[in-house]
Order: C-alpha cells, then structure tokens, then sequence
C-alpha cells in the first residue's frame, strides 16, 4: 500500500486492535489547517489501518506529540505519503517551513 495525499496536516492516533496485548488500528486524519486539534475541525479525509506495530516518520520536521491526547500532528505539508510494509506505516512527504 502506498498513497499520497494533498493535505496541510495530518494527526496520527491509535485505536485498540483485536485484543489489548496485540497490534492496534492506525487512525490517521487528513486536514486542510494546520492545527486542527485546537479548532475541534473534521478531517476531509481518514485512513483506518487494522494490524499495525508502528508508524515512522521520515523526513518531516514539524512535528508535534500531544500528552493530552496521545496523538502526533505534523502540520505545514504540502503533500503526504504512507506506504506498509509487515505492520509498519513509514509516513514521507513534503513540508513548506
């Protein structure tokens, strides 16, 4: 699975998976605003990715991890990529810094 996205942020969650001890579900928003956690905005776009261990993120610098809510934003994109492999969602693209 690989697919691009024209998205201005993304907010990377996780969700319970079959069983607490194994994989977990990958939820990803996709946002036309940066920051959208601070607006309560819907996402236009959201990726639901059953069985998986972990997410890398590659190449992006502005990236942030909210305590509060366990979540990770990267705003200031241009386009993003996630691409899996064996339980692994790699997230790539570009950001306008």
């Amino acid at each position: 699975m690989e697919k691009t996205f024209k998205a201005k942020s993304v907010v990377l969650s996780r969700k319970p998976g079959k069983d607490e001890e194994g994989m977990k579900s990958a939820f990803i928003g996709l946002f036309d605003s940066n920051n959208p956690h601070l607006h309560g905005k819907a996402p236009f776009d959201v990726l639901e990715v059953p069985d998986i261990e972990k997410i890398r993120i590659r190449d992006l610098r502005n990236v942030s991890y909210y305590l509060l809510g366990n979540d990770i934003v990267i705003n200031n994109l241009e386009e993003v990529t996630f691409s899996k492999k064996d339980g692994i969602i790699t997230v790539t693209g570009k950001q306008d810094l």
